[in-house]
């Protein structure tokens, strides 16, 4: 008998397709000098390394949320084992407690009692309008008016332990690469000072965070009790899967397309101009909405293709995900055209073409090459708008399946609290917080990398 039964979604497939061709790529810069000169350079920035230990983080939750299981039910002995319809994630299995201790409703970030009065009959009184006390948030304490110091206490712990932490890497990088001076100084040929300064800064606001995390809600609850920090822990996620799969699906279009209009030019540039013309003419929103509706109405008429929820909200995700990537290459094919046009045109292009080389030959050998730092910096900063996207399309309804958590879907949900009286401001807060720094970091790594891979920057 099984304690749980692996489930396989589709996008956690790609999810981990994804990290094996991120390895296999790494084999092949360190076997090529070119590749691992300009990596090496990203790798001396200070700012490309702090943001790459922030984007390192997120990745990291998220490949715990891309492990998948159903728990089996209690039954008897003997009887054929069962399993719960939910689908769990190992990161939830890590974080229980902020999946399971729910509250009535909405609570603000640390407290004891819910945001909002509710009539009560107290013996001995009678009715009274009064703030009830939280079922799991604060419920180790006694009075709730030790809540300051109990607070106090425990983050006082939190940033000795984190320190002690930080203390011990920074040792091992000291002991590694020649001392203390050589790190702080930025003497090493890798950027560990700005790394171990982003490990410290995330050591001394994550640690308290998650050891508060325990006894109270830290960034509260929203309208059905669910606590704020393991919303943003699950949408890490679906943020990072509409970013890098979307990419994905974008990148040879754009790529190929791109080239072969400005380096072939004539009818063939003709008509891969008329393409993406006609597909930036239809609004970008409309089309997105028209495609997701269309499969949603597919996904609505075949429930038999399903054994799960989480496996029907997987779909919806993946056709949202192809969906915005064949509605935006036509920008990143547009800026390839124009400088596939100018490359051509360069001497020693023209030399190639005098010397018989091929064609293709040339567009690998000599246009691509010089094409990379824009396909990076553009592919990155795509990263960022689309997950800015997703929340704007899950604001007007048409994003991730609403059963699945997401930046957007909390911001959506947010749109209403700010109405109420008192605010609950705490859920976009945080929305708004995470979704900031993940994109900050992608932006503040792509230009690290563009830097790095830009010929005329050498």
């Amino acid at each position: 008998m099984s304690d749980f039964q692996i489930v396989v979604l589709w996008s956690d497939i790609l999810v981990w397709l994804l990290l094996a061709a991120g390895v296999g790529l790494g084999v092949l810069i360190s076997r090529s000098p070119p590749l691992l000169a300009a990596w090496r350079r990203v790798g001396a920035s200070r700012p490309g390394m702090a943001s790459a230990t922030v984007l390192l983080a997120f990745v990291l939750v998220g490949l715990l949320d891309s492990l998948h299981y159903r728990p089996a039910l209690a039954g008897q002995p003997g009887e054929q084992t069962q399993y719960a319809i939910e689908v769990l994630s190992v990161l939830d299995a890590l974080v229980g407690p902020l999946r399971t201790e729910n509250e009535k409703t909405y609570s603000s970030p640390l407290a004891t009692h819910l945001h909002a009065k509710e009539t009560t009959e107290v013996p001995g009184v009678g009715t009274v309008r009064e703030f009830p006390r939280l079922k799991f948030g604060g419920v180790h304490l006694d009075d709730p008016a030790q809540r300051g110091g109990d607070v106090a206490m425990t983050a006082l712990r939190a940033v000795g332990l984190a320190a002690l932490v930080w203390l011990a890497l920074t040792a091992l990088v000291a002991a590694r690469c020649g001392g203390w001076a050589a790190v702080w100084r930025g003497r090493t040929r890798f950027a560990w000072n700005a790394v171990l300064a982003t490990l410290g800064a995330m050591l001394l606001v994550l640690l308290p965070v998650f050891l508060l995390a325990g006894d109270y809600h830290v960034f509260g609850t929203d309208k059905v009790g669910q606590d704020v920090l393991y919303q943003i822990l699950k949408s890490v996620r679906t943020a990072l899967i509409i970013g890098l799969v979307t990419t994905l699906v974008m990148l040879p279009l754009a790529v190929v397309l791109g080239i072969v209009a400005g380096y072939f030019r004539g009818w063939v540039d003709d008509l891969i101009q008329y393409l993406y013309t006609v597909l930036n003419s239809i609004p970008g929103v409309l089309l997105i909405a028209a495609a997701v509706l269309m499969m949603q109405v597919v996904i609505d008429t075949h429930p038999e293709w399903f054994a799960t929820a989480a496996e029907r909200a997987d779909l919806r995700l993946l056709a949202l995900c192809f969906i915005l990537g064949i509605t935006s290459w036509t920008g990143l094919c547009r800026l390839l055209r124009g400088e596939t046009l100018k490359l051509r045109e360069l001497e020693y292009i023209q030399a190639a073409q005098a010397f018989g080389v091929s064609n293709w030959r040339i567009i690998l050998r000599h246009i691509l090459p010089n094409l990379m730092h824009i396909v990076i910096i553009a592919l990155v900063m795509d990263f960022s708008g689309l997950v800015l996207a997703e929340a704007v399309l899950s604001y007007v309804g048409i994003g991730v399946d609403p059963t699945m958590t997401s930046f957007g879907t909390m911001i959506n949900n947010a749109r209403m609290e700010l109405g109420r009286e008192p605010v609950v401001w705490w859920s976009l807060a945080a929305a708004f917080s995470a979704m900031f720094i993940l994109v900050l970091a992608a932006n503040l790594f792509a230009d690290a990398v563009r830097d790095a891979f830009d010929p005329r920057a050498a």
